[in-house]
């Protein structure tokens, strides 16, 4: 039985969108993996067979919970090297117009993580042409301005299912509707060889999510297991029959070729059962989440003058409440609630460090107002989160906002 003073030390993890702990099922499926197979899935003896038959059996989970077959979803090191297999790969499977002096063109929406932004800078140094998406004030990407962008020599369209700071859901389905009409009714100074290919960042999304890919109409998607109580450095891409991509990475042909590399077994079983869990939880889990996060912004919002909720306040995450703090800075709130027990973010873990510090890129997209900006804080709830994690977190918050304001 818990004391109250047990309570008042407990730590209070609200940081699940840079990561998640692992699930203990997840655990004990890959403790056993690791335990009794060792063999590696390439070789032909009997215990290379059994390791190769334990990565068939994830990859079929991983495609039955997003309505994929087996042979499209690819096992990769993470969300990070999913979105560069997905950009660079495509690329690369084209390098042959691009020679020709013909130069691809690729849309993305301003908020992407950055493992797809940089990807969009990198290919801009080669001489491709990328066009940055603005947001509205809600964090959402206009399905119109996607379709408007798209020209004669535009090979890809990647906007994320659900931002990793903000929360916001973005309007996937619509999009890749959109892709497609843009393509059936060319007018007539648009001549595209083929149809853009349509790629979304499900990182985020999976937790909360439909991942049905033929729902969602998407053409790769990337996924990433710590985002979803499964272990870090495993992920995978679901690419669409039918679409090539060239490896990023060189070595021995493992994922038909396209991502090299011995398969992580362990990490790729505990990515499928960490799936497994998350769908059959889903439903249940977002409608328990999106009580306490709308009771923690109600509360915060009322009890802390001055404060602006980041993003959409419908179209969101379940589990994500993202702050701006317009006087403070952010970094200084987050130090401060880490003191008191409490673990948040000021925004992105992977986010680049700027000349005039730590600010969002995705709040900047935003609002365009730096000191806005460096006043976000993000709290994003998870599966043990409760209703006294989150009544004393707003105490806790409030307390610190006032003594920083004095």
């Amino acid at each position: 039985m818990s004391t109250q003073s047990d309570t008042k030390n407990k730590r209070i993890y609200l940081d699940h969108a840079a990561t998640t702990p692992i699930d203990p099922r997840v655990l004990s499926a890959m403790q056993k993996t690791e335990k009794s197979i060792f063999g590696n899935p390439s070789s032909i003896h009997k215990e290379g067979v059994a390791a190769k038959r334990e990565v068939e059996s994830a990859r079929k989970q991983v495609a039955e919970n997003i309505g994929a077959q087996p042979d499209e979803v690819i096992f990769t090191s993470g969300g990070t090297e999913s979105n560069n297999l997905a950009i660079f790969g495509m690329i690369a499977s084209r390098e042959g117009e691009a020679g020709r002096g013909w130069f691809p063109h690729i849309i993305v929406s301003s908020i992407e993580h950055t493992s797809i932004l940089e990807c969009a800078r990198e290919l801009e140094k080669r001489g491709a042409e990328v066009t940055y998406l603005p947001v509205g004030a809600n964090g959402i990407v206009s399905v119109k301005s996607v379709s408007e962008a798209i020209k004669e020599n535009t090979v890809l369209v990647s906007v994320m299912y659900a931002n990793n700071e903000v929360g916001t859901i973005q309007p996937i389905t619509e999009i890749a509707k959109a892709i497609r009409l843009k393509t059936i009714r060319q007018p007539a100074d648009l001549k595209l060889k083929t149809r853009p290919l349509f790629h979304t960042d499900a990182c985020q999304a999976t937790n909360y999510l439909d991942m049905n890919v033929l729902r969602l109409g998407v053409d790769m998607m990337s996924f990433n297991a710590s985002k979803i109580y499964g272990p870090k450095g495993v992920g995978a891409l679901f690419v669409k029959r039918g679409i090539k991509l060239s490896p990023i990475l060189f070595g021995g042909g493992q994922e038909n070729g396209i991502r090299n590399g011995t398969e992580n077994i362990a990490g790729i079983r505990g990515f499928a059962e960490a799936m497994n869990i998350a769908e059959k939880m889903k439903a249940k889990e977002s409608a328990r989440l999106m009580k306490l996060r709308d009771l923690f912004i109600k509360e915060v919002l009322h009890k802390i003058p001055g404060t602006v909720l980041n993003g959409d306040a419908e179209d969101r995450l379940p589990n994500n409440a993202n702050f701006s703090f317009p006087d403070l800075d952010g970094e200084e709130i987050v130090i401060q609630l880490d003191a008191r027990g409490i673990a948040a973010s000021t925004g992105s873990a992977c986010a680049n460090i700027s000349s005039d510090g730590k600010i969002s890129h995705v709040l900047m997209a935003i609002s365009g107002d730096k000191t806005f900006a460096r006043g976000g804080v993000r709290f994003t709830l998870g599966r043990n989160t409760t209703k006294e994690d989150i009544t004393r977190t707003i105490k806790e918050l409030s307390v610190i906002i006032k003594n920083l304001r004095r």
